[in-house]
């Protein structure tokens, strides 16, 4: 797999990083909505810090940190905002989202991520891409509490999980009175099944606008919405 990866308006650099660029993590970048004109942006789990820089070209937000816990992750997220055209609105922080949680006062808009969430089973010879899609590196309630903490009253928490994980996770939201407002199932093609649930939540109770996102027609024939959400980004699109 290439060192890099060129998007329209920024190439992100990935030997160092576990977790390469994926699809998850672009759909995420792209889906977030930005009704709410959000000043102030937070993407936990960085990585290589992809969902940040998409949402610096999308968006007019002042202020957009990062936070990764990997070191090497968070060398790499640094470069590649340094890099890019929007440096100068994006920090990373090298900490956990605790640690963030108990030590940042600031309060943010918009909280993204696309968290570890791949158990026991997946396990491969290579350990630090385990940690990075394990659950265990981040688990849904620590996840959910720091959000609790770092969201702004009005703001809008996003992420991306296994269609699987959609309803647990949901329920776990209720306990830091996070509520789902947007859920958009991902499916490949028209005929396999929701593989990804694409979620908002707020603080607010409100009706849920549900949707569905089809990737493919066919191999590399991908659907109007799919092109449409993502042609901004992806050179071939």
């Amino acid at each position: 797999m290439s060192s890099s990866f060129k998007f329209k308006q920024f190439t992100i650099h990935q030997d160092r990083c576990a977790m390469k660029i994926g699809t998850d993590g672009v759909l995420l970048g792209a889906w977030v909505s930005l009704n709410n004109s959000p000043q102030s942006i937070l993407d936990i789990g960085a990585g290589t810090g992809v969902i940040a820089l998409q949402l610096a070209q999308r968006s007019f937000a002042e202020n957009i940190d990062a936070v990764e816990i990997d070191p090497d992750a968070f060398e790499q997220c640094v470069e590649n905002f340094e890099r890019s055209d929007w440096g100068d609105r994006l920090f990373c922080y090298h900490a956990s989202v605790e640690e963030l949680a108990d030590e940042v006062e600031e309060q943010y808009d918009l909280i993204v991520s696309n968290p570890p969430f791949y158990t026991d089973e997946f396990k491969s010879d290579n350990e630090a891409r385990d940690i990075a899609r394990s659950t265990d590196a981040l688990p849904f309630e620590v996840l959910l509490n720091s959000v609790s903490v770092l969201l702004s009253e009005t703001g809008h928490f996003s992420l991306i999980l296994p269609k699987k994980e959609e309803e647990q996770f949901i329920q776990l939201a209720e306990n830091f009175n996070l509520y789902p407002t947007r859920i958009c199932r991902v499916r490949g093609t028209t005929t396999s099944e929701e593989k990804r649930s694409l979620l908002e939540f707020q603080f607010n109770k409100q009706e849920v606008l549900l949707d569905e996102l089809i990737i493919e027609n066919a191999r590399h024939d991908y659907t109007s919405d799919y092109v449409k959400l993502v042609k901004d980004f992806y050179l071939k699109m």
